[in-house]
């Protein structure tokens, strides 16, 4: 075992550090972060609890996320879901059509199978069932592949949304490079139709924001919102307010990562305007907009801007309405997780944990296979005050 698996995970960045030969200021250039934030983290002030961020600093260290997570032992799932990820790299990484060669073997899907098929995949991974997603993609994106090829008409909507929900889960699986494959695939796929391409954006959105890209994100998501924005809301249907609203979402939240928070509060009011004329309980485009959806994200800007306590307050208070059930299982798993993240911040262990058994309650796979879920876990059960069930859990998948 290394000295530094001993240390807490800021103390580990600084040991790093040090046999890499960097100051604090080469570290913080590289980063793109000031060196008093690298301070921060060093001593433990400041919490690295994003895993986009862990990631970032492990490539600048050069060394892997589990050494500087201080985990040399690949965690219960972690290989399954790795080859899992490489199958759908591989299906991804075809280009039979454009070759002229058919896709794999079968027969081609009518349109209105594909059709099935695609709504199948989406529901199972809105409720958070992600294993059995990993196992259905591969064949999702040969038979929609194939479907396109030779109705390349209608086949294209069904295209674009294998490749979506295929987006969907691997930047839920924290694999973003793929997820970035994914959902230029959908985008180029959806040239020419601008609903197809909002559609699409929808998942450029959180992978750009998870890639670090934060600024970028929000131009982009503006672009493809202010696309297909109706010259009059009222004038709007509910499908068309449904996309451009989820987009001022995905704009408000990589403005907040950014820093803006005046963008991202004026974002986020007029998604909520649109909010309001669609309604809750409604799923147009898989985007789940409405009311609640657009709370959720007010929730996260608060946090991101350090307002803790009034952030849970929030979530107090949509975890209890009515908008909140009409939600997909995913979704609310993972505002779940977020705020539980915001428990841990008010030094509240005991609601964060009564968060994850939530979690675990309804959507495991949140925890199982998420590596965001299972590093909030990690940091949960290794408090003396967290649940038993909890720091049970955190030892059967290998995290604690």
């Amino acid at each position: 075992m290394d000295s530094s698996d001993l240390l807490p995970v800021g103390r580990r960045v600084a040991y790093w550090r040090g046999r890499r030969k960097l100051s604090q200021q080469m570290l913080a250039d590289r980063l793109g972060k000031s060196k008093s934030w690298v301070d921060k983290v060093e001593r433990g002030v400041r919490s690295l609890d994003k895993v986009s961020t862990l990631r970032e600093i492990a490539v600048a260290l050069r060394i892997d996320t589990a050494v500087l997570l201080g985990r040399h032992t690949e965690p219960v799932g972690v290989a399954e879901r790795v080859e899992g990820v490489e199958r759908i790299r591989a299906a991804l990484s075809t280009y039979e059509i454009a070759l002229g060669r058919p896709v794999g073997r079968g027969p081609v899907l009518p349109v209105e199978a594909l059709a099935g098929a695609v709504g199948h995949v989406w529901s199972t991974f809105q409720h958070a069932r992600y294993p059995q997603v990993v196992e259905l993609v591969p064949r999702l994106l040969a038979d929609a592949q194939r479907t396109h090829a030779h109705e390349p008409g209608t086949g294209r909507a069904l295209l674009v949304e294998a490749y979506r929900v295929t987006a969907s889960l691997l930047t839920k699986l924290g694999a973003v490079d793929v997820a970035w494959l994914a959902v230029d695939r959908a985008m180029i796929a959806a040239t020419g139709d601008r609903l197809a391409v909002a559609a699409a954006a929808v998942q450029l959105g959180p992978v750009l924001r998870e890639s670090g890209r934060a600024r970028l994100a929000t131009s982009a998501m503006l672009a493809a919102a202010y696309r297909i924005a109706p010259p009059v809301i009222e004038d709007g249907s509910p499908p068309e307010l449904s996309l451009c609203g989820t987009l001022l979402v995905q704009a408000a939240l990589a403005a907040s990562r950014d820093g803006d928070d005046r963008t991202a509060a004026k974002l986020l009011d007029e998604a909520a305007e649109m909010a309001a004329r669609v309604g809750e309980g409604h799923d147009h485009h898989r985007t789940g907009f409405g009311p609640t959806a657009v709370e959720l994200a007010r929730i996260t800007t608060t946090a991101e801007l350090g307002e803790t306590r009034q952030a849970i307050v929030r979530h107090e208070q949509v975890a209890t309405g009515d908008g909140w059930r009409w939600l997909p299982t995913e979704h609310r798993a993972a505002h779940l997780i977020d705020a539980a993240r915001a428990y841990l911040h008010a030094d509240d262990p005991v609601n964060a944990g009564r968060a994850l058994t939530a979690v675990d309650r309804i959507a495991p796979a949140e925890l199982r296979h998420r590596p965001a879920g299972r590093d909030v876990l990690l940091r949960v059960a290794r408090d003396p005050r967290a649940p038993t069930t909890l720091t049970d859990l955190a030892a059967t998948l290998g995290t604690g």
